[in-house]
């Protein structure tokens, strides 16, 4: 059986920092982030609300399409999130 992946918006209360990860357990690392487990881009820039995420069959898809995002422009990705999340809420609460 294939494990499930995730590709996830990660940004801070102004919405000015977006940080895109990959993970197979989405609650256990938006958990992570917004109790600063590890130090880098999030704990730095207090990225600790989920806006966007994605489900994808397998890791390696995950990382492809993590990949994709990143090299998009920053008006794409917000276009991505505007799509579902309008309103940029926190979508793990």
């Amino acid at each position: 059986m294939v494990k499930k992946a995730y590709v996830y918006f990660m940004t801070n209360e102004y919405n000015t920092a977006l940080y895109i990860g990959v993970t197979s357990d989405l609650q256990k690392r938006v958990y992570q982030h917004k109790n600063h487990t590890y130090e880098g881009f999030t704990d730095k820039y207090n990225c600790t609300k989920l806006v966007y995420f994605e489900e994808c069959n397998d890791i390696t898809a995950a990382i492809s399409r993590e990949k994709q995002l990143k090299n998009w422009h920053r008006e794409w990705k917000n276009n991505l999130v505007n799509e579902t999340n309008k309103d940029w809420k926190d979508l793990s609460l």
